[in-house]
C-alpha cells in the first residue's frame, strides 16, 4: 500500500493506548488481541497512517533510573499527581532491544496489529532512535567500539556525563545545549560499524512497518557530530550517516517511508540526504508565538520545500494544543496545518482537547473530560482532508489586501487547492481582533462565470462573480480565530 503524496498521521502512545482498553474492556489487551471494533474505530478517522510510539523494549536499568532522578518525579507528580512508582513504565527513546515489548505483545502482536491496520487502509509507523541506545543495550558490551568513548579521569571528572560497562568508559548520550541523558549511551556516527549496524536494525524494522520517524535525526549530520564530539568522534566520514542508512534500506525496501524530527533550521539539509518529510517546528513556534504575517511568511518557501514537511500543532515532546492555543485558537491552528502541503501530524488525546503533557514515561494518564464539540469539529476536518485533493493536489498560497484605512488583512493567511476540476479556498484570522480583506484567487480561469462558494463547515453558501474573485478579489470578513473553508462550485 503506498504512501500519499500528503498523508494524515496520527500518533498513539502504545502503552497508555493499551493500558486504558485493558480497563475498558475489563481483560487484557496487547497489539494482538485488541478488540475488532476498536481498530474500525481508527478506521472511521479518515487519516493514513498510525504511529505506534514506543513499541520497543524498554530498558530495565533506564526504567529504574527514570523512578529516582527528582526531576522526572516532579513532572510525574505535575500530570498526574496519584502516580506510582508502577505507572513509570520507563522511556519509550532508552531502547534495550529493537524488538517489540513483550508486554504490548512482541513481535506476533505488531505483526497482527499492522495487519488490522491494513484492512483499514490504515499505514503503520514506528521510532528508530539513532543518536544513543539504553545502558544495557547489547551493543555496550559487545561492541563498544559503536560508541563515543572516553577515559576513567573523564570518568572521575565527570560521572553524569560518563559511564563505565565491561571495563570502557563511555559517553552519555546528549544534545549539545542540553544535559546529557544520564540512561543512555551515546553511539558514535563516524563508525562505520555502527553505521552498518544501524543499516541492519532500520532494514529489520521496515520489515514490520511502512516507515519510521527518526528522533533527533539532525544530531547524526556530520558536522552537527563532529561540532558535539570534536575528536572523540574520530576521523569525520565523506559519506553523511543518513545518506548511507537511508540508502541501504531503500535497497532492500523502496518505498518505506524516513520522517525526520528535526530542529535549528536543519530541514533542508535532512531532506537532501534522504529524509521524506521533517518536522516544521518553525511553523508550529510562529502559530504559537508570532504574527499572522510571519507566518504567510514561512509559507513563501519553495514549493518542493513545502511538501516536504510535517506539521503540527502536537505531539508527545510538545504542550497539548487545548493547553497551548486559547479557545478557537486552536482551531484556527488545526485547520491551518491540517490544509498545508506535506505530511500533518495529529496526536491521540489532541482532538478530545486533553490538556495534560504527559511524561512518555508513565503508562498511565489522568482522566479528562472530553470536549464534544471541538471532536466533532477534528472529524469533519479530518472526512474534508481525506479526499484526493488535499493529498495530490496542486496547493498555492493567495494573495490578500486590504484599505489605507484597514490594514486588519494583514492577519488573514489564505491559500488554496486544486485538483482536476475540484477547487478549495482555506482562508483564517490568525488574530485575536475582527479582520476584512480581500482574497485573490489565482485561477483565471474563474473569469466570466459565475460560483457557488460553499463554506464547508458553516454551511454558508455565497454566489459570487469570477471577474471580482481574480481581481479585486473576494472580501472576506471573519471575526476572532475565524475561518472559511471553501469548496467551489460553477
Amino acid at each position: 500500500m503506498p504512501w500519499p503524496k500528503y498523508p494524515v498521521i496520527y500518533e498513539i502512545n502504545t502503552w497508555v493506548w493499551l493500558q486504558e482498553l485493558t480497563r475498558r474492556f475489563q481483560f487484557q489487551v496487547t497489539l494482538e488481541t485488541v478488540p475488532a471494533e476498536e481498530w474500525d474505530r481508527l478506521g472511521a478517522l479518515g487519516v493514513d497512517a498510525v504511529w505506534l510510539m514506543g513499541v520497543w523494549e524498554r530498558s530495565p536499568e533506564g526504567t529504574l533510573i527514570a523512578r529516582q532522578l527528582p526531576g522526572l518525579l516532579a513532572e510525574y507528580q505535575k500530570a498526574l499527581p496519584d502516580f506510582t512508582l508502577q505507572d513509570i513504565v520507563g522511556s519509550p527513546y532508552c531502547i534495550r532491544q529493537y524488538y517489540v515489548d513483550s508486554r504490548l505483545g512482541g513481535t506476533t502482536g505488531l505483526a497482527v496489529a499492522r495487519e488490522k491496520l491494513a484492512q483499514h487502509g490504515l499505514l503503520l509507523l514506528l521510532d528508530f532512535v539513532p543518536n544513543h541506545v539504553a545502558l544495557d543495550h547489547p551493543w555496550v558490551l559487545q561492541h563498544p567500539e559503536y560508541f563515543i568513548q572516553g577515559s576513567h579521569d573523564d570518568l572521575r571528572a565527570s560521572s553524569s556525563e560518563f559511564f563505565e560497562a565491561g571495563g570502557q568508559v563511555i559517553a552519555c548520550g546528549r544534545d549539545p545545549h542540553f544535559p546529557p541523558w544520564t540512561d543512555t549511551a551515546q553511539l558514535n556516527a563516524f563508525s562505520t560499524g555502527l553505521r552498518q549496524a544501524a543499516s541492519a536494525t532500520l532494514r529489520s524494522i521496515a520489515g514490520q512497518c511502512d516507515g519510521v520517524r527518526c528522533d533527533m535525526a539532525m544530531l547524526l549530520i556530520n558536522r552537527i557530530f563532529e561540532g558535539t564530539w570534536k575528536e572523540r568522534a574520530g576521523k569525520c566520514p565523506t559519506t553523511e550517516y543518513w545518506h548511507e542508512v537511508i540508502l541501504a534500506v531503500r535497497r532492500q525496501f523502496p518505498d518505506f517511508l524516513f520522517i525526520a524530527e528535526a530542529y535549528w533550521d536543519l530541514e533542508w539539509d535532512l531532506q537532501q540526504q534522504g529524509f521524506d518529510y521533517c518536522y516544521d517546528k518553525r511553523l508550529y513556534d510562529r502559530l504559537v508565538h508570532d504574527t499572522a504575517d510571519n507566518v504567510r511568511l514561512h509559507l513563501l518557501a519553495a514549493p518542493d520545500y513545502q511538501g516536504r514537511l510535517l506539521r503540527f500543532i502536537e505531539n508527545h515532546d510538545e504542550p497539548r494544543a487545548a493547553a497551548a492555543f486559547v479557545g478557537a485558537q486552536s482551531r484556527a491552528a488545526a485547520l491551518i496545518i491540517g490544509t498545508l502541503p506535506g505530511a500533518r501530524l495529529f496526536h491521540e488525546g489532541q482532538l478530545e482537547g486533553r490538556r495534560t503533557q504527559l511524561p512518555v514515561q508513565l503508562g498511565r494518564r489522568p482522566i479528562e473530560p472530553e470536549d464534544k464539540e471541538l471532536q466533532a469539529f477534528y472529524f469533519r476536518l479530518f472526512k474534508l482532508i481525506h479526499g484526493t485533493v488535499f493529498h495530490d493536489g496542486e496547493w498555492q498560497l493567495c494573495e490578500r489586501g486590504g484599505w489605507p484605512d484597514n490594514q486588519s488583512y494583514l492577519n488573514l493567511v489564505p491559500w488554496c487547492w486544486k485538483y482536476l476540476e475540484e477547487r478549495f479556498l482555506i482562508v483564517a484570522n490568525l488574530s485575536a481582533s475582527s479582520v476584512q480583506g480581500r482574497v485573490r484567487l489565482p485561477w483565471p480561469e474563474l473569469s466570466g462565470r459565475s460560483w457557488h462558494l460553499i463554506d464547508l463547515f458553516s454551511g454558508e453558501v455565497y454566489l459570487r462573480n469570477g471577474n471580482e474573485l481574480h481581481n479585486p478579489g473576494l472580501y472576506a470578513g471573519l471575526g476572532p480565530w475565524g475561518f472559511h473553508f471553501l469548496r467551489f462550485e460553477a
